[in-house]
């Protein structure tokens, strides 16, 4: 399928996923405007964000020694304990040989050499790519990268049955009023409706979509509600560190979840959460994070409100029967670079109810 809204970039999946492998410098072998916003959010997640500022000239004659002054600057500059080039369309289009540059700048610190470019209808190209080359480095086993592989291919599929891949045109919507929501999702927990609250966030995320449960316990803290969590610890490095933290601030703040999956399981959860929900049986859900990874047949009968950051994933929850719909705007940039649960609107909202 053609999708004619614009969708993620391999380029940027390549790059998250060289932070989540505890990458210190990222090079991208481009011109500087290339994934410029993601560039910037990342570097204050933690991760050095070059680039080789490739120009007309390069575009003709090549730049693999503009590569090799950058890797030895970077070395030098910030004694990185890992490093990883990402590829770009220009440097697809000219031919570049990420890994000869590696080898010819003369440099001690573990590299991998990442050749992506943008030209992928789906993202996990640029995440598998640099999946492979961290395995061939030794950073990850075989049997992560396969698990690996099967998670991106859930996540996909998720997308394209339910998802903001699951139709060529999808209108952005900021969904429904928080404040309405709110108010009838409270009625329903101190009315005594038996109830569930879910969070299946994608990786970082979850550092705000937590607070969305921390708010409902703290709102109606003595109803029938059961918390799901999606905090396992497996994944990446990153990946299980943010689980470990968010799982103890939840426990720290009166919040007793189950954990069903971790957080780069999000898209193949769905299964497992929704037998959960059909053993609990609820009334009404509260679903934050990746809500349509749950299959409908799970959901159908209960009143869900389900929290997104996807504009263009409001329609197609609709679309399965979710009754209430939200995004929390902007809330990737806002859970990048930070440790600990931040609040969300909708959990200010539903503490403003009191």
């Amino acid at each position: 399928m053609k999708y004619m809204h614009p969708r993620p970039s391999s380029i940027v999946a390549a790059l998250y996923t060289a932070r989540d492998l505890n990458v210190d410098v990222a090079i991208l072998h481009g011109p500087s405007g290339c994934s410029f916003k993601h560039a910037r959010l990342l570097e204050e997640d933690g991760m050095r964000v070059l680039t080789t500022s490739l120009a007309d000239n390069e575009f003709i004659f090549g730049g693999q020694k503009s590569l090799e002054d950058v890797l030895r600057y970077a070395e030098d500059t910030f004694s990185p304990s890992r490093m990883a080039v990402v590829g770009t369309c220009v440097a697809m289009i000219i031919g570049e040989d990420l890994q000869s540059a590696i080898d010819g700048a003369g440099i001690t610190t573990p590299t991998i050499a990442v050749d992506i470019h943008a030209g992928y209808l789906e993202n996990i190209a640029g995440v598998l790519s640099t999946l492979e080359a961290a395995e061939r480095a030794g950073w990850i086993s075989g049997d992560e990268l396969a698990r690996q592989r099967f998670l991106m291919e859930k996540a996909n599929e998720v997308e394209r049955v339910r998802g903001a891949a699951s139709q060529p045109y999808i209108e952005a919507s900021r969904g429904d009023l928080k404040h309405i929501a709110a108010r009838e999702l409270v009625r329903l927990a101190r009315g005594g409706a038996k109830g569930i609250a879910i969070m299946n966030a994608k990786k970082e995320t979850a550092y705000m979509f937590a607070d969305e449960l921390i708010a409902l316990h703290d709102v109606c803290p003595d109803a029938d509600i059961t918390y799901l969590a999606n905090l396992e610890p497996r994944g990446l490095p990153k990946t299980r560190g943010d689980a470990a933290r968010i799982a103890e601030e939840l426990e720290q703040r009166g919040v007793k979840s189950e954990y069903i999956g971790a957080l780069d399981e999000y898209g193949a959860n769905g299964d497992a959460l929704g037998k959960r929900m059909r053993e609990i049986d609820p009334a009404f859900a509260l679903i934050a994070g990746v809500p349509h990874a749950i299959p409908p047949e799970y959901t159908a009968g209960i009143e869900c409100f389900s929290i997104t950051n996807g504009p263009r994933q409001v329609a197609p929850l609709r679309n399965i029967g979710h009754r209430h719909v939200m995004v929390e705007i902007d809330l990737h940039p806002k859970t990048l670079g930070v440790r600990e649960i931040i609040g969300s609107e909708f959990g200010a909202v539903l503490r403003s109810i009191g």
